[in-house]
Formats: C-alpha cells, structure tokens, sequence
C-alpha cells in the first residue's frame, strides 16, 4: 500500500483541499504500472467522494489532457520561442554560487530538470523569471504563480480542465518534493469557478494577497533582492 495526496477545488483561500488516500502500489517504472496506481488511487478516492470527477495530472496520465498539463509537457509561448512549465522552473532558479541558467529554456524538460548545475551551484535562494524576481517564501509561490499563469495562456487547456474538481500526480511525494502541478491546477479550478483568476493574475503581488493571504503580500514587500 501507498499513499498519496488529492487535491480538491473548494471556494476559499487557499483554494484547495489535501486528501491523503491509501491505495495499491503497483511497483516499477513503465508507464503501464505507472497507470495501474493511479486507477487504484482513483478508485480508492472515488469510494470517499462518488460525485468526484478526478484528473491525474502527469506524463503518465490515462487521460491526454492529464499528460498535456503536465508540467513537462505544458509550453509557454513567448514571441520568440517556446518551452515547458518544467523548463522555466528550472531555468529561474538563483543559488549562492550561480544562475539563473537560462539556456535551459532551450532544452527539453529531462534535461532541464537533471542539469548537474541545478546540484553543484550552492543552496537555493531564489527565482528569477526573465528579470522578475520572486522570494523563496511561501515555499510554492512561484511555481503555482507559473503553471497557472502557463495555463491561462493555453485556452484549449482550460476549457477542459474546468470540468474535474479532483487532481492527483501519482509521482508527487510531499515527503521529498515542495511543489506540485495537482495542486496549482486545483487552485487554478478554484479560482477559475470564483472569477477570480484575472484579477489573482493581474500581479505577483495580487496572486500573493488571493491566494496566500493578505498578510503575505506585506512580508514579500519587505523581502531585499541581493543576486543583481
């Protein structure tokens, strides 16, 4: 048996709701095995909340929609090029002794993501996103504000994920990872269902303030920026 996290839509900050199911661990790393957990994990989920419609959120999702929100797969267009949520995440990262490295933009998501540099530059101490900085605190501020941002753009995407209200991601371990694409696709329903999405868009600073909590957006004021 496994456990892992389902993250619900609901109408309030922080715009979603953890259920943690137990379910049957199918071992190995093929895609097929990959899909017997995740349907056992729906399953299991479904006998708590028969009305729920559940999306996995992966690369090894049954569903193409599930597969193209993920993170690996979910592109940012720019007016010169185009790369992965996974991409820009990676890309963004400042440590002591080094980045953003954003040549990773230009690479495909496996790489982006097991670049040795990402290992070898020192401790993390922030994001930076074509000259936008963001703190570390809270701790998955800027990947939500990212994928979700991602999402909006794709309106093929959103107008299909507006129907689930449940999101899984069979290979997120809160025990080991911080940020999670279920979760911000959750907070992305939730906020979508509010109206609220435009506005929490507008800014870093609004994104904060709505889905954080008012309180944060002061603390973020007070943050001083020290890797120019």
């Amino acid at each position: 048996m496994a456990n892992r996290p389902i993250f619900r839509a609901i109408s309030q900050s922080p715009y979603f709701e953890v259920e943690n199911v137990n379910f049957k661990f199918y071992s190995g790393f093929s895609v097929s095995q990959k899909q017997k957990s995740i349907n056992d994990l729906h399953e299991q989920y479904i006998k708590l909340y028969p009305n729920a419609n559940i999306l996995e959120i992966s690369s090894k999702s049954t569903s193409a929609l599930g597969v193209s929100l993920s993170a690996f797969n979910l592109n940012i267009q720019t007016a010169k090029r185009a790369f992965s949520v996974e991409c820009a995440f990676q890309s963004s990262k400042v440590f002591e002794s080094g980045g953003p490295y954003t040549d990773l933009l230009d690479r495909s998501s496996i790489e982006a993501k097991k670049d040795p540099r990402l290992h070898d530059s020192g401790k993390l101490i922030a994001f930076q996103y074509f000259n936008v900085k963001f703190p570390l605190e809270p701790k998955d501020y800027f990947y939500n504000w990212l994928y979700i941002n991602a999402l909006k753009l794709n309106t093929e995407l959103t107008s299909e994920i507006i129907t689930y209200d449940s999101f899984s991601d069979i290979e997120f371990n809160p025990q080991k990872s911080i940020n999670c694409q279920a979760k911000a696709a959750a907070i992305f329903v939730s906020l979508s269902n509010q109206h609220l999405i435009e506005e929490a868009l507008k800014s870093r600073e609004n994104f904060l303030k709505i889905v954080y909590g008012k309180n944060t957006t002061e603390q973020y004021n007070q943050i001083s920026f020290n890797f120019d």
